[in-house]
């Protein structure tokens, strides 16, 4: 597999970079908060189950915001998220390990690391509770999300098209999350998750991530079957607690 054909010039200089960083120098081992579970008893109290983003930067994002991010994160589960994504890519979203680590010993919920993950010693980054792995990215998909399981994470395996749907699905993935982002074009369109996520089975978990920007696209998200949305930038963008918060009251508010 050709991972970087057909993909915009950005993404390919991600992944370049990608290639060219280490993994850590032990295995780790994590006892992971349960993904999952955090986004169904946010769905319980009430909240939609939102797992919030803090994102430095990103290609398609203009500017860079420098605040602490343990700040940024408690601020967002003030706001109700029911799980934390950080960055760890550091040459274009401005990530590192370093933030996760603190960021998950600030809260108490779930930590998704978001990255570009390509071989199986940069699982040993970091510890998470759980871990982004991209199916168009990842020639073993069974041996990573394999590998990601034996050390403790959640792997949150993403897809864009209904084939790489069923090899996450053929690879017994069952936290999958469907980027609403095209890789080509850098462009979003939120009916790709209503499209793609309808073939899954009902014993997987769906993420909707990428282009929800209001209680609107939120609560079109949750009609089309996400279990949980990954939101980045409509929460970076201003008050962090409050945007949390006016997203996870998206269906009291309907």
């Amino acid at each position: 597999m050709n991972a970087s054909e057909g993909v915009a010039p950005a993404i390919e200089s991600i992944l370049a970079a990608a290639r060219e960083r280490g993994g850590g120098d032990e295995r780790v081992s994590v006892d992971a908060r349960s993904l999952p579970a955090a986004l169904s008893t946010a769905e319980a109290d009430g909240r939609v189950p939102i797992i919030a983003e803090v994102k430095p930067t990103s290609p398609t994002t203009d500017g860079r915001r420098d605040a602490d991010p343990v700040e940024l994160a408690t601020a967002m589960v003030d706001g109700g998220a029911a799980a934390i994504s950080v960055l760890t890519e550091p040459d274009h979203f401005g990530g590192s390990p370093d933030a996760l680590r603190a960021v998950r010993a600030a809260v108490d919920v779930p930590v998704l690391r978001k990255d570009f993950v390509l071989d199986e010693s940069q699982l040993d980054t970091v510890e998470a509770d759980a871990v982004l792995l991209i199916a168009r990215f990842l020639d073993d998909l069974d041996g990573m999300i394999a590998a990601a399981r034996e050390r403790g994470f959640h792997p949150l395996v993403e897809v864009h098209t209904a084939g790489e749907l069923d090899r996450a699905l053929a690879a017994d993935a069952d936290l999958v999350g469907v980027n609403n982002r095209d890789l080509a074009r850098l462009d979003v369109d939120l009916s790709t998750f209503e499209r793609v996520s309808s073939a899954a089975p009902d014993d997987v978990t769906l993420i909707a991530e990428s282009g929800i920007g209001s209680s609107e696209d939120a609560r079109r998200m949750r009609e089309a079957g996400a279990d949980g949305l990954l939101i980045g930038s409509a929460i970076m963008d201003g008050d962090i607690a409050a945007n949390t918060r006016r997203l996870t009251t998206a269906e009291v508010e309907a």
